[in-house]
């Protein structure tokens, strides 16, 4: 089953909750998403230096010292 169908199948099945269930399956959901995210952050986290190159980025953007995406855009 690819991931469309997956998503229509859910949908189906939060179709025929009742109010209290739905409110328990959206909380789960809601639970999956913040877990999916702080996955996504302690990933990059776990990246060495990250949190330094972080802080620089963003003091640099904070002061301007940017560079346009269009200025090192290469036609690919």
């Amino acid at each position: 089953m690819q991931n469309q169908e997956f998503r229509q199948q859910v949908k189906s099945y939060v179709d025929q909750l009742s109010a209290e269930k739905l409110l328990v399956a959206a909380d789960f959901l809601a639970y999956l998403v913040e877990k999916e995210d702080n996955d996504a952050t302690q990933e990059l986290l776990n990246i060495a230096g990250f949190e330094d190159e972080l802080r620089e980025a963003e003091k640099q953007a904070l002061i301007g010292d940017v560079v346009s995406f269009k200025a090192i855009r290469r036609d690919v």
